[in-house]
């Protein structure tokens, strides 16, 4: 085993000094060409240095030429420079002084330039308000130029300036005091623009085709309000426009326009019912039906009456009356005796009764179940109002309003309906009670006078 270890490391070393003989040959012929290089190269970066000191001696004297005029720019920039705040510094001093002079010498008139000034800007912002400007546009844009100008700069108004402003407000407190029509664009509440003929009653309304107009003064534009006030104000709306001259009674609104807007808010009829919800309806409903079984009672009886009050003038006996009925049967009867012709005219006094009451049961029924049905629309409402606090706290005053809005509403639907119920339940119940004591009465004295007789 020893004896072949040896044989392998012989012949490694053998390989290795073989292979060591050819790769210096190899190193030989590499380092005499790259020596060959090496001079070739050297030479090459020899002529570019010279090259390169060449240029560098000519930058820098073109260098050292643009330095000196830097230099000496800065130096004439710098003198400049403090010329110029020397000359700045007196301009100051030479401006306060003026300013100080222009001050003494305006005296009083630069507080009456600053009221000018404000009252400028307040009547710009009055012009953009007032319903006049729809006839006379364009009125606040002088005012506002005044403004910024005065207020930007020291400029001081003129003679003319002033005189315009006089005459804006002048010309804005006479048309306050007219009632004037004139031609202008009208936009419709469906949107659409057309141009119509408008009635200004001064500064308080605009009306064109019996409808309230409400004026713009950022878009300059004019608008039917989408909700006119109901009743009597929509009716004298179109009486002054129809006017030519004559006195018309005309609601104005002293505010600018707020009242307006209140009114046109508030719920007419219908939508106060329809706040009532169902139970409103049913309410209204039984109470239609109250009122028609009450007119129909209201008739009947009056005729009844009349009937019986033209029976008690006549000695015929009639069958087309309660009282003539009952008279009738003491011509049925003319030979029984008092008892048994009381018991005959009792029975027919009787039998007139429920036709005389017909109805008046269900009328008293509907004037008790009214406010009943009303009590219930409130428990109702109310309910809802707490369900909607229970769900989005208080903080939101429209979310109860429906809730609230029904409980008064049903509230005020019962009693409406119960009050006159009552009232009618109660006259038509005494003039039926009348007629049955008329009966009463006429039935006592024919037995009377069958008493007598016999």
């Amino acid at each position: 085993m020893l004896k072949s270890f040896k044989t392998i490391v012989f012949g490694l070393v053998a390989a290795s000094i073989s292979v060591s003989a050819v790769a210096q040959d190899d190193r030989a012929l590499d380092l005499d060409a790259l020596l060959k290089q090496l001079e070739e190269g050297k030479f090459a970066q020899t002529e570019q240095n010279k090259q390169r000191e060449q240029e560098f001696v000519a930058q820098r004297a073109e260098q050292d030429r643009i330095l000196r005029e830097t230099a000496q720019l800065r130096d004439r920039t710098l003198a400049t420079s403090e010329q110029l705040e020397t000359i700045f510094e007196e301009n100051e001093f030479k401006l306060a002084d003026l300013n100080e002079a222009l001050t003494n010498r305006l005296g009083s008139l630069k507080e009456l330039f600053g009221v000018l000034q404000q009252v400028a800007g307040d009547t710009k912002n009055k012009f953009y308000n007032s319903v006049v400007s729809a006839e006379i546009p364009g009125r606040s844009a002088f005012l506002d130029q005044l403004a910024q100008d005065m207020g930007s700069s020291s400029k001081l108004a003129s003679i003319d300036e002033i005189e315009q402003v006089w005459y804006e407000i002048q010309r804005e407190m006479t048309q306050s005091g007219k009632v004037t029509k004139f031609t202008t664009d009208v936009v419709e509440a469906g949107g659409a623009k057309v141009s119509k003929e408008v009635v200004r009653v001064g500064p308080f309304a605009l009306v064109a085709d019996g409808k309230y107009l409400d004026y713009n003064g950022v878009t300059g534009t004019v608008a039917e309000l989408i909700r006119q006030p109901a009743g009597r104000y929509g009716e004298s709306a179109a009486e002054l426009q129809a006017s030519n001259g004559e006195l018309v009674k005309f609601g104005l609104d002293p505010t600018g326009g707020s009242i307006l807007g209140l009114l046109v808010q508030a719920p007419n009829l219908r939508e106060r019912v329809e706040q009532g919800g169902v139970v409103g309806y049913i309410i209204l409903i039984v109470g239609a039906f109250g009122l028609l079984l009450s007119l129909e009672r209201l008739f009947t009886l009056t005729i009844i009456r009349t009937k019986v009050n033209s029976q008690l003038k006549s000695k015929e006996v009639k069958a087309n009356n309660p009282l003539g009925r009952v008279l009738k049967v003491r011509d049925e009867h003319p030979n029984a005796d008092t008892e048994a012709l009381e018991l005959h005219l009792t029975e027919a006094i009787l039998a007139e009764v429920p036709k005389l009451g017909r109805n008046l049961t269900i009328i008293k029924i509907i004037s008790v179940v009214a406010p009943l049905m009303g009590l219930l629309g409130t428990v109702t409402g109310m309910i809802n109002t707490f369900q909607a606090i229970t769900l989005f706290g208080t903080g939101d005053p429209k979310l109860m309003a429906g809730g609230i809005s029904t409980a008064l509403v049903t509230t005020v639907l019962g009693l409406v309906v119960a009050i006159p119920t009552t009232l009618l339940y109660a006259m038509l119940n005494t003039r039926s009670k009348n007629i049955v004591y008329i009966l009463q009465e006429q039935a006592a004295g024919v037995i009377a006078e069958r008493a007598e007789k016999g």
